[in-house]
């Protein structure tokens, strides 16, 4: 009877711990969850070689803005006095001769001005999740990658293509990395279809600006 009772309780202090540990080896992990297909057992799931997948991450915000303020004058005179007795007092009209009748001076002024102002200001904000692949390994280990995404609903057709240079140290532990972080940065926006019928101008209003002079 003894022996059963030390055994029971030997059972329970055992199921006790064990319990304990597991469930601290439950705890995640400050690394990513290992791919099977990887070699590096202390290492990210990044991509490192050619055909490998990233994410980025892109958040673009531009705002331009361009004042020009421009103003221009010209001024000019000009006076001619005659000498009723004889001529032209005034160089280079002295070697003329006297005119009779005219009074006995003339004076010319000219002048023009041109003032000018333009605004122009822009702001635009894009943001979205782009998956690339890499195409190219620089020989200092920089990635360059290129993606590309096609979406057509209802009729209305958007590509958008992503490519830049990624230095792999800027990738974080999730297989992404952010726009402002891609060197050479492109992203390209092609719209088709009935969107773009609606955001353009017409070719008759197209003409008509390229003919209009002011």
């Amino acid at each position: 009877m003894n022996n059963k009772l030390v055994i029971i309780t030997a059972l329970l202090i055992f199921w006790q711990f064990f319990g304990v540990v597991c469930s601290r080896c439950d705890a995640g992990s400050i690394w990513a969850k290992r791919d099977k297909n990887t070699k590096r057992i202390y290492a990210d799931d990044k991509a490192r070689a050619i055909g490998d997948i990233l994410t980025i991450i892109i958040s673009e915000t531009s705002n331009i803005k361009n004042e020009i303020e421009r103003e221009l004058k010209n001024e000019s005179s000009r006076s001619i006095t005659f000498n009723p007795e004889t001529e032209l007092s005034d160089a280079p009209f002295s070697w003329l001769p006297k005119i009779p009748g005219v009074t006995e001076s003339f004076t010319a002024a000219a002048s023009k001005s041109l003032d000018g102002e333009s605004d122009y200001e822009d702001k635009r904000t894009y943001t979205d999740r782009m998956t690339v692949v890499v195409q190219d390994i620089h020989p200092n280990g920089n990635l360059v990658v290129l993606g590309t995404r096609h979406r057509d609903v209802v009729g209305d057709k958007v590509t958008i293509q992503v490519s830049g240079i990624v230095r792999p140290r800027d990738i974080a532990f999730d297989n992404t990395i952010r726009s402002d972080q891609v060197a050479d940065f492109k992203i390209v926006t092609i719209n088709k279809g009935v969107t773009p019928n609606y955001t353009k101008p017409g070719w008759l209003a197209t003409i008509f600006d390229a003919l209009w002079p002011f």
